[in-house]
């Protein structure tokens, strides 16, 4: 067995790992990396293998980060199926068509410029040479329908057979809706057989609306995320105590805005303002979701009642709750999103996306951003070079949308909501192991947090070799 890291080796987005077993070859995620101008290179460039030679894709949950590359497989000429639980395959006809709107969008973003461009210059005096081409779009909204339409769904906690060396269970990780552990057995031509387990991203214990992570018993090779390998979360009453602070000093003379993942976060949050609410410890406020995708993320996430915590159903009682809710609106329409432009004061706006890199958000933060009034909340992890990392680290002035724009906006981090376990949370879960792996594989984390995480497993009693990947890097085992 041969396992190559292609994504998500000492960095945290891009998952992507080939295992190769015999005749069999398939991937553990297909994720596009997120943050920075690296992060489009490394999208851009042709995979590491050829992906018509791939036999299937295993996918542990539906963020773009682990899952924003399938279109792109399937354009390159994969046709296996791509397995994944029921939510995910809901999520995915989400995500990966709106991924593939956004990359549409940018180059037409590029051409747009370039056009400009060549006028400015064409009014002065001809310029030589050749203008520089423009980067084409990832993927089309076809590949992500094609893609989509690879999907099989299968249901947590039931093995089946990829292929006939291959046997799959997928466990509850806790991190988003539909989010899997894989406990994969592979079979040798001699007849052994090896357990690799992928913990995916794994969720905070005691969380709401979400089950916790699944405790595995055994693993020969262990995959284990690293997010947070290095940190604790501030704790869930001090975070929110910290945002009904923040939320009522501001709206009564300006607005909040809350850049959230569409998926997960955003849900996240509105079960904790609509249990703040219900215990009247918010000002007056209007609380406006806009982001199609979370809009939409929101109602599969209700279609899915029943795989909620039993502490998120007894406050909800029913998946029509929120739509009861007279203060909560959700917006889908250009122009509905226009209006709240408008709006000075008394506005809560979660929109996408949830680091700032795109959509909505970016036009919110553009009007609220220099209004000294105003209040940015960062509920979730910030990719190196991502807009959103730049404010979490205090810059004063940011370029966005064609605008320098001078912070005077209050940002606060809040940490406590994030849906990564953190470092107690993820040994933990690693020291429930009854076997300990043989060889484990730290990745998803930035080198500092994979290190250190790293050490602390090293430590545990029995525990086996442990490594931290490179990109590129590949191991036989």
């Amino acid at each position: 067995m041969q396992i190559t890291f292609y994504g998500a080796a000492q960095t945290v987005t891009g998952s992507c790992f080939l295992v190769e077993l015999g005749d069999c070859r398939f991937l553990i995620d297909c994720g596009m990396a997120q943050g920075g101008h690296g992060a489009q290179e490394h999208n851009q460039q042709a995979f590491g293998f050829d992906p018509r030679r791939i036999d299937f894709v295993l996918l542990t949950h539906a963020h773009i980060d682990h899952s924003g590359l399938l279109p792109k497989l399937a354009a390159r000429g994969f046709r296996g199926p791509i397995y994944a639980t029921a939510a995910t395959a809901d999520l995915l006809d989400v995500l990966l068509k709106d991924s593939a709107h956004i990359q549409m969008m940018e180059v037409e973003r590029q051409q747009r410029r370039a056009q400009k461009s060549v006028g400015k210059h064409a009014a002065r005096e001809p310029r030589h040479g050749r203008e520089p081409a423009l980067e084409p779009p990832l993927y089309t909204v076809q590949d992500a329908e094609l893609a989509v339409s690879l999907v099989q769904a299968k249901p947590y906690n039931q093995t089946f057979s990829p292929h006939p060396a291959v046997k799959v269970r997928m466990r509850d990780a806790g991190h988003i809706l539909g989010s899997a552990i894989l406990e994969i057995w592979l079979s040798d031509a001699l007849g052994g057989t090896r357990k690799l387990v992928a913990s995916g991203d794994l969720g905070q214990p005691g969380r709401p609306i979400l089950r916790d992570p699944t405790p595995i018993a055994d693993a020969d090779v262990l995959l284990i995320e690293s997010t947070y390998g290095d940190r604790l979360h501030k704790d869930s009453s001090s975070t929110l105590e910290e945002l009904v602070e923040v939320v009522n000093r501001t709206v009564p003379r300006g607005n909040v805005v809350i850049p959230a993942f569409a998926v997960g976060r955003t849900q996240e949050l509105l079960y904790h303002f609509a249990q703040l609410a219900t215990q009247q410890r918010l000002a007056p406020m209007e609380i406006f979701v806009d982001s199609p995708m979370a809009v939409t993320a929101t109602a599969i996430t209700l279609k899915h009642f029943a795989a909620f915590d039993a502490e998120t159903r007894q406050l909800l009682g029913s998946p029509q709750r929120l739509a009861q809710w007279r203060q909560l609106h959700f917006i889908s329409d250009v122009e509905d999103s226009i209006k709240l432009n408008r709006i000075k004061s008394g506005a809560v706006i979660l929109s996408a996306s949830g680091m700032c890199d795109a959509g909505r958000v970016l036009h919110h933060l553009h009007n609220n951003l220099g209004r000294a009034e105003c209040a940015v909340l960062i509920c979730g992890f910030q990719a190196a070079g991502s807009l959103g990392r730049r404010l979490v680290d205090g810059e004063k002035r940011v370029r966005l949308m064609g605008d320098d724009i001078a912070v005077r906006a209050s940002v606060h981090t809040l940490g406590g909501f994030s849906a990564h376990a953190d470092q107690k949370a993820l040994l933990d879960w690693a020291g429930a192991f009854t076997q300990a792996p043989k060889q484990t594989f730290v990745v998803h984390g930035e080198a500092k947090s994979a290190t250190a995480l790293s050490e602390r497993l090293q430590a545990l009693p029995g525990w086996g070799q442990v490594t931290i990947p490179a990109l590129g890097n590949s191991y036989r085992l």
